[in-house]
């Protein structure tokens, strides 16, 4: 009977609690990408800012860089079992519109014999403590893996899991310059269904590149304030996507001098002014569709300005395709779904590509 009652637990929750003969790699001692100002202190070691920003930036902001949206560990391993254990922030591991398993989930890729990234599997939390095998009955073979961290919990630790006597390379984070993505509660990750599928996510394995992700949900506002922690991260690229929070006076009063605050810190590295997505019932509600001509307007005309006044490196993405003509890229007519996030990807890549230099 004992054996039984086993077998429907994990049949029901859909995570196998870790079995004995496990050793245990705490990713803190080699680091994680996604979090950047490495040298300075922080209050909590996943925590996306670093502690100087407490009191800067607004409260809500704060708060919300708690949250380790962004957050990617790599390591190789031989093991036919991966596993892991980590402690959440918050006891809340959903929302209505975004499952647990994107909201405080952690997300397993693996490369294969192409070196190309592909999915390997996903949890299911069902508490703030989580114990899990992430995957078993892998095939023979050293190869490289990635686990994306929660994207609207905060992680307070995580270890990964390997069978006793396999081989294990922690991988430290790369030195490459990142892609720096600012934005709203899209760009934080909801709501995707696990945090590999979150557009920043997809983007840095198809550019095989670092990604820091300042997403902040409903606070994505074009802050100074933030403008002067990206200023200390030696970019790839600054992505700004903040207009789904604001409105059309309010991007007319703050996208001109975060660009300007920003190319005079960083006079060569490439900017990315990025529309809002439109709200897939606008169609159906003139009002709605009106908020996005008139946001779209105030940012064409700054960007018009700071072409003019000889900003250089500055690229522009249109918000109309974001997310498809078909209406079904969201969970709730304004956040991604899975599909939506894949749609947002490929709108990203070209734009980034010419931004980049690359082919």
């Amino acid at each position: 009977m004992k054996h039984i009652i086993i077998f429907l637990f994990v049949c029901a929750t859909g995570v196998a609690l870790a079995q004995d003969n496990v050793a245990w790699h705490d990713v803190t001692q080699w680091g994680v990408e996604g979090r950047a100002w490495e040298d300075q202190e922080r209050k909590r070691w996943f925590d996306r800012f670093p502690a100087k920003a407490e009191g800067r930036v607004t409260g809500a902001v704060w708060n919300l860089s708690r949250h380790s949206a962004g957050m990617m560990v790599r390591f190789k391993t031989d093991s036919t079992a991966i596993h892991a254990r980590w402690k959440l922030l918050s006891s809340r591991l959903g929302m209505p519109h975004m499952p647990p398993s994107g909201v405080s989930g952690l997300d397993l890729y693996a490369r294969d014999d192409t070196r190309k990234w592909r999915w390997a599997a996903a949890t299911r939390p069902n508490k703030q403590e989580m114990q899990a095998a992430l995957l078993t009955g892998i095939a023979p073979g050293m190869r490289e893996y990635a686990v994306y961290l929660p994207l609207y919990n905060g992680t307070e630790s995580l270890e990964i899991g390997v069978s006793t006597g396999a081989k294990f390379e922690s991988l430290a984070p790369r030195s490459a310059k990142p892609l720096v993505f600012y934005g709203t509660s899209i760009t934080h990750g909801a709501c995707a269904s696990r945090p590999g599928m979150a557009h920043p996510a997809i983007l840095g394995r198809r550019l095989e590149m670092p990604v820091i992700n300042i997403g902040f949900s409903g606070n994505g506002k074009m802050h100074k304030e933030v403008g002067n922690l990206m200023v200390d991260v030696d970019a790839a690229c600054y992505i700004i996507d903040c207009l789904p929070n604001m409105n059309a006076p309010m991007v007319t009063e703050r996208c001109v001098p975060l660009v300007n605050q920003l190319r005079k810190a960083q006079p060569d590295t490439p900017i990315v002014l990025v529309e809002d997505r439109r709200f897939a019932n606008s169609w159906l509600v003139p009002g709605r569709a009106k908020f996005h001509d008139d946001n779209h307007a105030a940012l064409r005309k700054a960007y018009e300005q700071l072409k003019a006044a000889g900003v250089k490196h500055l690229h522009y993405l249109s918000g109309d395709d974001l997310l498809g003509d078909d209406a079904e890229g969201t969970t709730d007519s304004s956040h991604p779904n899975d599909l939506g996030f894949v749609r947002q990807a490929d709108a990203f890549e070209p734009v980034l590509h010419r931004a980049l230099g690359l082919k």
